[in-house]
């Protein structure tokens, strides 16, 4: 073979690589944003299934307690086979349960259809990322998984906004229908151009799984359980608040979510910075800052700018506690990093499920216009978990 004939097929394989890592991404935009959608549905889903916004958001419950419960043990199950196939299977799994979403004519039937993809989300997080830095290769490794979360936070800050305009346009079915066809567009795309990766080893999982014996890294996931539970009690109901308490047209509601979306991404960069120096300090700031806007959102409601202002700085402290929570929890563990990080996603998942169930008790009991309240003091709870946290450092941490 000529050194052109090789430098060629290199640039190929290069090409090929890219494109394999850019399918992923987007499939991670997909498979988190069937996870968020929701949130940006909850009225005009309650309207048409003719249920309470509160009973319609314990869906975000159910997905996220299913992840929390089966994300671990499913992805040290899986993750050693074809990931190939694996990740064909996934996406073929969320294309037809959202189709399922989109054909249901009962609270039951859509719990069923939120119940199975939350099973695979897990193992998609848990792999893809590794994957893409087998397809890049050690040179690229690093952008290649940057890449992938790329797709992961945009589903984060900008699924629901995007869902929401498409719900306001094609219906909330469409919305699910139009997730179910982009789904199975990606399986193809991942059966036709993603070269087969080497399968990794089976995980010792018990092995790993004596970080939760570590008092410290058990303390940083109760911390991030309490600290998303603040985080959702208002963001599940969102789209509620901006309607009833703002008073937002309903079509208006997705692009106050995509500025919403949009600030967010201030956020994501000014918490990337503020981790490098101490995640638990970035914590505390971030938290605080956090119920000083969810705590003025009612009372500003029609203050114009003010309000916007309160939303934005609920925007950023609520997209910065994603990688500060994740960095937070890994750095707290010398071994297993991996199961660290996908504890925390479960931890995550808890907290959001509590904040939903928390958040729909609230409307239930108060109303919507005291959510904001009642998410500011969980986050005052969190704040009085980080001197503990703190303590049970070990002394080079401290």
């Amino acid at each position: 073979m000529s050194v052109y004939e090789s430098a060629s097929q290199s640039v190929a394989s290069q090409r090929g690589a890219g494109l394999s890592v850019a399918i992923l991404a987007f499939s991670a935009f997909l498979i988190v944003t069937t996870e968020f959608l929701i949130v940006g549905l909850l009225p005009a889903l309650a309207r048409d299934l003719n249920i309470s916004v509160s009973m319609a958001g314990q869906l975000v419950t159910l997905f996220a307690f299913t992840v929390m419960l089966f994300g671990p043990p499913l992805t040290a199950m899986l993750s050693h086979l074809d990931r190939k196939k694996l990740f064909v299977a996934i996406l073929l799994i969320f294309a037809a349960s959202n189709a399922l979403a989109a054909i249901s004519d009962s609270f039951w039937l859509l719990a069923v259809a939120r119940l199975i993809p939350a099973l695979a989300l897990p193992v998609f997080w848990g792999t893809a990322s590794e994957t893409a830095g087998q397809l890049a290769g050690p040179a690229k490794a690093g952008q290649a998984i940057a890449n992938v979360y790329l797709g992961i936070s945009a589903a984060m800050l900008l699924g629901i906004p995007l869902g929401t305009l498409v719900s306001n346009a094609l219906g909330w079915r469409g919305a699910f229908w139009l997730l179910a066809g982009l789904s199975m567009l990606m399986a193809l795309a991942i059966l036709a151009f993603m070269p087969g990766v080497s399968r990794t080893a089976r995980v010792d999982f018990l092995q790993q799984a004596k970080i939760f014996k570590e008092p410290y890294f058990l303390s940083n996931v109760l911390l991030s359980i309490v600290v998303f539970s603040a985080m959702f009690t208002a963001y599940t109901y969102l789209a509620d608040i901006l309607e009833r308490v703002a008073g937002v047209h309903p079509e208006h509601i997705g692009w106050w979510l995509m500025a919403f979306g949009a600030v967010g991404l201030i956020g994501n960069w000014v918490g990337g910075k503020a981790i490098d120096k101490s995640p638990i300090k970035a914590s505390v700031l971030f938290l605080i800052l956090l119920a000083v806007g969810m705590t003025a959102i009612v009372p500003f409601a029609h203050a114009g700018l003010i309000f916007c202002a309160a939303l934005g700085l609920w925007g950023i402290a609520n997209t910065a506690l994603y990688p500060v929570s994740q960095v937070r929890v890994m750095s707290s563990v010398s071994h297993s990093k991996a199961l660290a990080g996908t504890t925390n996603v479960s931890a995550a998942n808890a907290g959001i499920g509590i904040g939903a169930m928390v958040g729909g008790m609230t409307i239930a009991k108060l109303g919507t216009e005291y959510l904001g309240y009642a998410a500011a003091t969980i986050a005052v709870m969190a704040l009085m978990l980080v001197p503990l946290v703190h303590k049970l450092a070990p002394r080079q941490q401290h």
